[in-house]
């Protein structure tokens, strides 16, 4: 049973998919704690079937041919998980505050601040393309035990990278907004050109299953050592998973987002990616690279386009996080000094 996904559903996604539905995805767990005492392999048995069966839809989704978008709406689980110390009432009272917030639905005009917002990140687009930045090097200036940065991590670029950043378009034309809330301005790396070490500065939850404290160390793209405080088991089975040794995504986020402002850990990827830096480990998206819609399957990889049945992010920012662009020409540019974005970034 743990290779079986029903006809039906995947015949009506692709009844969705072929008649061009918008697709809207509401998260907000009614189960946050379901899996956690779950077998990990068990999990990535499951994850991997429906991954594979439904390998079209998420194709499409990533390379934006449908327009899409991810929101939440709490549940009184859910905000019991992020407000322990809260009723169930007052919990969702207060999670609705905040995804309020973030979303800008409290501003006096939400379409003009979407819009303001969507103009801010895709000026670090233009930058990070007006410099041809080909590499970006993440330091974290804090030390960890052993006396090293927490963080000193070169993750190198295609040789047409694309970033991007809020807004995005159909082949048709077609604008929307993948992901409410959304800070990030991402690329694809190439799956062979990441090299250093780093190490999550936030929960993740790949298989279902938390993950805390967890050490990657990179060698020509692919993870040759890593270890967890937490869901140590976990990281070991999502491993097994084709590609999820090599990065699929790249994003830059300033801490001052207001996610991240808020001092909460939300226990769902929609918002805590969009609170600091990230990686994802897995497929990558084709749109953070030019030209890449054009190309088949094997022609992404063989240009450094990762796949895998999995992507997964896991956050990496801090406020003593720093970056640098390496750029085509060999000039380096500061992208961002102690987590956020500095003033030539932000066309201040």
């Amino acid at each position: 049973y743990l290779d079986y996904l029903p006809e039906f559903e995947i015949v009506t996604q692709r009844e969705i998919l072929d008649e061009g539905w918008a697709r809207i995805r509401i998260t907000g767990s009614e189960f946050p704690d379901a899996f956690s005492e779950a077998d990990p392999a068990t999990m990535r048995r499951v994850q991997s079937v429906r991954a594979q069966k439904l390998r079209f839809v998420t194709q499409a989704v990533m390379a934006d041919a449908v327009p899409w978008c991810v929101a939440a709406v709490p549940t009184p689980a859910w905000a019991k998980k992020v407000f322990p110390a809260l009723s169930a009432d007052e919990g969702v009272a207060q999670l609705w505050q905040h995804i309020l917030h973030t979303v800008r639905a409290d501003q006096a005009d939400p379409i003009a601040a979407w819009q303001a917002h969507d103009a801010r990140l895709n000026g670090v687009v233009q930058f990070m393309a007006r410099n041809q930045i080909r590499a970006v090097r993440f330091v974290d200036e804090a030390l960890a035990d052993d006396g090293n940065p927490v963080t000193d991590l070169t993750v190198g670029l295609t040789d047409t990278p694309n970033w991007v950043a809020a807004s995005a378009s159909t082949p048709q034309g077609v604008r929307f907004l993948p992901n409410m809330p959304t800070e990030e301005v991402f690329t694809t790396p190439h799956r062979l050109r990441v090299n250093g070490y780093a190490r999550t500065s936030k929960p993740g939850f790949p298989l279902e299953r938390e993950i805390r404290d967890a050490y990657f160390k990179f060698v020509d793209g692919e993870v040759v050592n890593f270890n967890a405080k937490v869901g140590q088991d976990t990281l070991q089975q999502f491993f097994e998973i084709k590609g999820t040794k090599f990065l699929g995504e790249i994003a830059l986020v300033d801490v001052r987002s207001p996610i991240n402002q808020s001092g909460l850990t939300f226990f769902d990827t929609l918002f805590d990616e969009n609170a600091v830096c990230h990686m994802a480990f897995g497929t990558a998206y084709p749109t953070g690279v030019q030209g890449a819609e054009a190309m088949s399957e094997d022609e992404q990889l063989a240009y450094g386009i990762n796949k895998s049945d999995a992507h997964e992010d896991l956050m990496i920012g801090t406020p003593t996080t720093r970056v640098t662009g390496i750029c085509a020409d060999g000039r380096e540019v500061l992208v961002m000094q102690s987590g956020q974005f500095v003033a030539e970034v932000n066309g201040d």
